[in-house]
């Protein structure tokens, strides 16, 4: 596969491209050794010329902003801790030739028919070890290979129905296959991401170079994941995550949003009778297709890793009776070893009686014994890798190792040969990445995609390219900080408007989906729904504080305060100490801490860092607005204010409470009355009751003379209504009377109460005789008899009374959270719906 045909056009001296100079030993995609333009590049050169340097920085800084805005991020795990980083996007794209494009296409088709054929095999006949065409250790001494899946053959024989090739180029501009991923390939949905970004903050360009679109791709793999289950014409198919630490979660998200599947967790699955279920709120649903993003030993705790929390029990015999399809199979990652590379030429012509199209770099595995002395004879000069999946540790550059380095290795090598491979050391090409101001050349690898159709394979138009963190680096990997870049493949003919840009799901035929909710789904909603309030709560508690301490400081709210520290001592959010005496710098300091200490429970910052957790586990649920407005809270609550005035704290939780009230109305406005809503709205409607009945009381306890009372209003933001209604001071009586009876104020007890027992009639089962109905039915009998303004006016006895039946109703209402977690988030029923 020869490089592609350069052109006479150099870039203008003085323009964006001036200080483009790749190195001469190296290929370079965009510009060839003579400084000449490659043809395909130059719509995206001679528009970025246009726009000059300062407008190609202000596009970089838009996908940026897009980046934090749609929270798209990389989870990395090192020394046994987890951190989330941003994704990093280059407002480059790498660029590919239509007629090139075409030979990589035919190349990596013949590369997944050949690997399927292979997994046939050794899981089948194994006639290619009895032939000598695979040696046996390299089989058996791969951990990837799981002998309890051999004699397992997929509906239809497709093992693969997803495959990535990771491939760069020679020097002299040939593609070369670096590697295989054939488990739980990643990295699709990310580059479908990148292109939706991309083509919006360079939409000329993108017209101008007639770039391929990728929806074809997602129609043919829906297509061909249906095909997978042919015992039924409407399959339900899940897509199967390790959890919200997975390196990659953002994009097991987003493809569950994209395609319209469930995202699913092991435990959200159970196998009955050689047949996969998933848990919901109805009872069982059968399961037919499972995408799976675990890897294979993680799969099934009863026949592969007996520690695993993240596979489901009996998996693998299910898939063995042949009642549920796998994509990719079990067992695929046998073929992700770098070790097969050096075997699949002699593989391709005995298979399938072809040369490779797309050949590899020359590898030798460690294995066989003539192999093996090539390898050590040539260490300074090769690459060294681990040979199997799972294998810890990154290449080895012989190049760039010491003597004592080149012996270290060569001892590991001798002591376990068969984990072992060396390979070529290749030159990565190379492609400008936006860095600073400028344009620099940076190592690539660019991930291919191939998916199974109803009646073949298709190539994606278009790729994952990953670039290295800096022009010296070899390694390119998401892991050590290399960024991406989307993958423009140009058509010869125009492609159609940019408005047909793949940022919403392809049109495709229309399917029943299932609305049965997994019960961990409605769960982590619940606890969202209560966990947002109680931020809201804790929010408007410590700003009606805050805003008396950065106020004038007349006697009015000095008393104020005093009655607030008390009450706020009552229920345990400020020390014991602030219901005597305190200074207000005293106060100040401790409200700082309440609103920003990271590791202090019932803080402000760290409920948003469960709200955080909770809404990062059910981002699949979120429409993308909703997720922005929930994303823009982590990202701009201020990192640290140690040193912040009351003033400046206030206009934190501000911001803060608009941003909460927008994320409750694109929950009430936008989301889909089914029972995924309802189930974050009884959170949010419990919350806020237990809340105010707790505030409520403590009001009671700490405040004699109603000096808490326009705090108290403050708080519940009843101000206003209350004061269009009395036109007067607040009083206790009437107070008690719009926080607690009042059904048509959206704060009140009651209003919330009603919401609940309409939200608890609509739930799965209901019909007057579950346990939480019950409890319901006998809470709202309790406020019946409680006339609060009644218990108001009669005097201390009175307020007495009415504090005792706030108790009942503090812990009825905590009594009717555990009730629904019974009810609903623990069960397993023994029947299938």
């Amino acid at each position: 596969m020869t490089s592609p045909p350069v052109t006479s056009v150099v870039p203008s001296p003085s323009g964006v491209w001036a200080a483009y100079h790749p190195r001469a030993e190296v290929f370079d995609e965009m510009r060839a050794a003579d400084g000449t333009v490659r043809p395909h590049w130059l719509p995206l050169v001679q528009g970025l010329e246009r726009l000059g340097r300062e407008g190609v920085r202000e596009r970089a800084e838009s996908a940026l902003q897009l980046l934090r805005e749609h929270g798209v991020t990389y989870n990395v795990h090192a020394d046994g801790e987890s951190a989330e980083r941003r994704w990093e996007l280059d407002v480059l794209p790498q660029i590919i030739d239509a007629a090139e494009w075409a030979q990589l296409e035919a190349g990596l088709i013949q590369r997944t028919k050949l690997l399927n054929l292979v997994l046939a095999d050794i899981y089948g006949p194994q006639q290619l070890l009895q032939e000598g065409l695979l040696p046996p250790a390299l089989l058996h001494a791969n951990p990837g290979f799981l002998r309890c899946c051999h004699g397992i053959r997929p509906p239809g024989g497709l093992f693969l129905s997803l495959h990535a090739v990771d491939l760069t180029r020679a020097p002299n501009g040939r593609w070369w296959v670096l590697s295989d991923r054939t488990q739980a390939p990643s990295g699709v949905g990310y580059a479908l991401e990148n292109r939706a970004i991309l083509s919006r903050v360079l939409p000329e360009e993108f017209r101008a170079a007639q770039v391929q679109r990728l929806a074809s791709f997602f129609r043919q793999r829906k297509a061909g994941l249906r095909a997978l289950a042919p015992w039924t014409s409407a399959p339900n198919i899940v897509l199967l995550t390790p959890g919200t630490y997975a390196e990659t979660y953002f994009e097991h998200a987003y493809l569950a949003r994209f395609l319209g599947y469930q995202l699913v967790e092991g435990s959200d699955l159970t196998v009955r009778d050689q047949c996969v279920f998933l848990k919901t709120l109805e009872g069982l649903q059968r399961v037919d297709v499972i995408i799976r993003r675990v890897d294979d030993t993680w799969c099934d705790p009863l026949e592969l890793r007996g520690d695993s929390l993240l596979g489901v029990p009996g998996l693998v015999e299910a898939a063995r009776a042949g009642n549920v399809a796998i994509s990719n199979a079990l067992g695929t990652g046998a073929v992700e070893t770098t070790a097969l590379l050096a075997f699949l030429p002699a593989l391709s012509r005995h298979l399938l009686n072809e040369e490779l199209r797309i050949p590899n770099v020359a590898t030798w595995w460690c294995g066989q014994q003539s192999e093996r002395d090539f390898a050590l004879g040539a260490l300074n000069k090769l690459v060294t890798k681990r040979a199997f999946v799972g294998g810890h540790g990154e290449p080895s550059f012989g190049g760039r190792l010491g003597a004592r380095e080149l012996e270290d290795l060569a001892a590991h090598i001798r002591a376990n040969p068969h984990a072992y491979v060396t390979q070529e050391s290749v030159a990565l090409s190379t492609a400008p990445v936006w860095h600073g101001n400028a344009p620099e050349p940076r190592p690539l690898i660019m991930r291919c995609y191939i998916c199974a159709t109803v009646d073949g394979f298709t190539v994606m138009p278009g790729a994952l390219t990953r670039v290295s963190p800096s022009a010296e680096s070899p390694i390119v990997s998401s892991r050590y900080g290399g960024g991406s870049k989307d993958t423009w493949v140009r058509s010869s003919a125009p492609t159609g408007s940019a408005a047909a840009v793949e940022s919403t799901a392809p049109a495709l035929r229309p399917e029943v989906s299932a609305s049965h909710v997994p019960s961990r789904v409605v769960e982590n909603l619940f606890w969202l729904g209560r966990y947002a309030e109680r931020l809201e709560d804790t929010t408007r508690l410590l700003r009606t504080a805050l805003g008396r301490l950065a106020g004038e400081g007349g006697p009015t709210e000095e008393v104020e305060l005093t009655a607030l520290a008390r009450w706020l001592a009552r229920t345990e959010i400020l020390d014991a100490r602030f219901a005597d005496e305190f200074t207000p710098a005293e106060l100040a300091s401790e409200l700082r801490e309440l609103v920003f200490e990271r590791n202090r429970f019932g803080t402000v910052r760290e409920l948003l860092g469960r709200v955080g957790f909770l809404a990062n586990n059910v981002r699949d649920r979120l429409s993308g607005d909703t997720w922005r407005i929930l994303n823009q809270l982590q990202t701009d609550f201020p990192a640290t204010m140690s040193r912040a005035t009351p003033g400046a704290i206030l206009h934190t939780l501000h911001r803060l409470i608009f941003q909460l009230a927008a994320f409750s109305g694109m929950e009430m406005e936008n989301m889909t009355r089914g029972h995924a809503w309802r189930f974050l709205d009884i959170g949010r409607r419990l919350e806020r009751a237990i809340n105010l009945v707790s505030n409520v009381r403590a009001v009671l306890a700490a405040d004699t003379d109603g000096t808490a009372l326009a705090p108290l209003l403050e708080y519940t933001d009843s101000t206003m209504t209350y004061r269009r209604r009395y036109l007067a001071r607040p009083e206790m009586p009437t107070t008690l009377a719009l926080l607690i009876n009042d059904v048509s104020n959206p704060r009140s007890l009651v209003f919330q109460l009603e919401i609940l027992g309409h939200h608890l009639a609509a739930l799965p089962g209901a019909d007057g005789t579950r346990p939480e109905q019950i409890h319901f039915e006998d809470l709202m009998a309790l406020l019946r008899e409680t006339d609060a303004q009644d218990f108001a006016t009669q005097g201390v006895l009175g307020r007495a009374r009415l504090a005792t039946r706030l108790d009942e109703f503090y812990e009825a209402t905590g009594q009717l959270s555990d009730l629904l977690t019974a009810s609903y988030f623990s069960h397993v029923p023994a029947r299938v719906s």
